[in-house]
Formats: structure tokens, C-alpha cells, sequence
């Protein structure tokens, strides 16, 4: 049963959303800690943390915008060169390039699908399934304008700020009804300890969450998502996608590996420090401690 504090009081929403913006700039800490305590009810401890989503926040404020090697990481052009650096290249997913602005793109060279995205925040992208069917214009005043967000200081998660923003089209690797189903590892102090798996996206979606094993850890499932009703069968090549992901992970506390297998080929997705901004509800509050152990800050 979904955690209870899920449920979320829309008078008191309306009362803080006008002062959100004040309380960021004044104190990102102050906001951070307001932001943890609205959203998952308990009080943050940043002097002594223990839960896995107060590291998560103490990592958000304190570690991870220090580190110039997690902002490159979180960018979409700069982890492709890590792995490169590694080399773990022929997990990447073939591109059409990187561009400084919409205008640079040629969509006449482009296949009738792909996927574009800004190399420096979550969720700032466009699937294309068909390319005669793109409102081009409509689609550059987006992208104008996700280009000039300051995505970290948007979120306070400023090891996204030193990232320039830019744009990526990659190749769509899916199939033409379905999204591909996705793998995100959860690697502590360089061991995968768990996961969860995302699938039927784009129509009723669904997330298994499973210790590193493969066997169930449905406590660890948070905000309110459902799984699937049936058992999710471990791709045969698990193992090759653990080692992938401990391999990107080594040189950090703690970040979430997202990767794909189609086919029984891997393919890499993106590196995630902070999820949903360490702002998680877990069905089961006792799955917040256990994860905290695992990470050591």
C-alpha cells in the first residue's frame, strides 16, 4: 500500500508556490530543507543524516556542485565523452549531432525518427516518431526556451548550472509502437545495490523495483507508482549491465546508471545523482533507512 503522505494538502500548496522563488534565492539551503520537509513530511538532517534521501540531499548541497566531474556526467554531451574516456564507447547511442542552437539543425538530414534533447536538464526533450508530422516552429520555441533555463538553479541542484546548455539528436532506439524499456541501477559507493525497471512507457507505465538480485524490494517503490502484475523476466546479459554501472559509478557516492537492452544489445541513457531531487516517497519508510545505509557520504 502507497506510503500515506502521498496525499498532498492543495491549500497548503497554494499558500507556499508564491513564495518559492523568494525563499531559493534568499537560501538554497532553507529552501532545500523546506522543499523535503513539504514533500516527503519528515524533518531534514543535514548535520547527521541518515536516511537515503537526506544524503541525497546533503550530496545536492554540499558534494555534488563541487564536483566538476558529476557536472559533466549530468550533461548529455560530457558523460558521452567519459565513457569514451573509459572505454565503454560502444554502449553509447548513435547521435546526429550536438548544436549550440535550434537553428544550427538541418532536419532535412535527419531519419524520419530520433530523439532531440538539451544536454543540461532532465526532462527538456522531444520524441519524434514521425518527422513529417513536426511543428518545426513550435518546436524551436521550446527549445529557445528551455536553452535559456539555468536548469540548477531552477531545481537547486547546481551541479547542473556549469553545464552548457545545447542541443543533442540522438537515434530513436524503440520500436514504432513502444517506448524501450528501461534499466535504472542504483550503484552506492561504486556497488549496485538495486533497481528499478520502466516499462509500457508512453501508454500505462509501469515500475518494478527489485534488489541488485533481482528479487523483489517493492518497499523502495515511491510516489505512488504501481508495477506491473506480472513478473518481470532478468535480461540474460544482468550481469554485463551491473558491471557496466559499477564501472560509470566508481568515482562517486552515489548515482543512479539508466541504461537500455534491446535485443540483448546494452545501451547507455544517462547518469542521475540527485532523483527527483532526493525528494522520494517510499511505500516503505523502513526501505528509506535500509538505503541509507548503503551510502556513505
Amino acid at each position: 500500500m502507497a506510503n500515506p503522505n502521498l496525499k498532498e494538502n492543495k491549500f497548503k500548496r497554494a499558500l507556499v508556490v508564491p513564495f518559492r522563488g523568494i525563499v531559493k534565492a534568499i537560501s538554497p539551503k532553507l529552501y532545500v530543507k523546506f522543499q523535503y520537509k513539504y514533500i516527503t513530511h519528515h524533518k531534514l538532517n543535514l548535520k547527521n543524516p541518515v536516511r537515503y534521501t537526506e544524503k541525497l540531499q546533503y550530496l545536492r548541497l554540499y558534494t555534488y556542485p563541487k564536483d566538476k566531474l558529476v557536472s559533466k556526467c549530468a550533461s548529455r554531451d560530457g558523460v558521452r565523452e567519459y565513457l569514451k574516456e573509459k572505454g565503454l564507447e560502444q554502449y553509447l547511442i548513435p547521435i546526429y549531432g550536438v548544436f549550440d542552437k535550434f537553428d544550427d539543425i538541418d532536419f532535412d538530414k535527419l531519419p524520419n525518427e530520433f530523439v532531440i534533447k538539451c544536454t543540461h536538464a532532465c526532462a527538456f526533450n522531444k520524441i519524434v516518431l514521425n518527422k513529417s508530422e513536426l511543428d518545426i516552429p513550435a518546436l524551436k520555441k521550446q527549445f529557445d526556451k528551455w536553452l535559456k533555463v539555468d536548469y540548477g538553479k531552477k531545481t537547486c541542484e547546481r551541479h547542473y548550472s556549469p553545464i552548457k546548455p545545447r542541443i543533442i539528436i540522438e537515434k530513436y532506439i524503440g520500436d514504432k509502437d513502444t517506448l524501450p524499456v528501461e534499466y535504472k541501477i542504483h550503484v552506492f559507493n561504486g556497488k549496485a545495490k538495486s533497481l528499478y525497471v520502466v516499462s509500457n512507457r508512453g501508454k500505462d507505465i509501469r515500475y518494478n523495483n527489485y534488489y541488485i538480485d533481482w528479487t523483489p524490494f517493492d518497499g523502495s517503490q515511491f510516489n505512488g507508482w504501481k508495477k506491473t502484475d506480472y513478473e518481470l523476466k532478468k535480461p540474460s546479459n544482468f550481469d554485463e549491465m551491473v558491471s557496466l554501472s559499477e564501472k560509470l559509478a566508481d568515482k562517486f557516492p552515489f548515482v543512479r546508471v539508466d541504461l537500455y537492452n534491446i535485443d540483448g544489445k546494452i545501451y547507455f541513457s544517462e547518469m542521475t545523482f540527485t532523483p527527483a531531487k532526493g525528494t522520494l516517497i517510499l511505500d516503505d519508510d523502513k526501505c528509506d533507512f535500509e538505503m541509507g545505509e548503503w551510502l556513505k557520504i
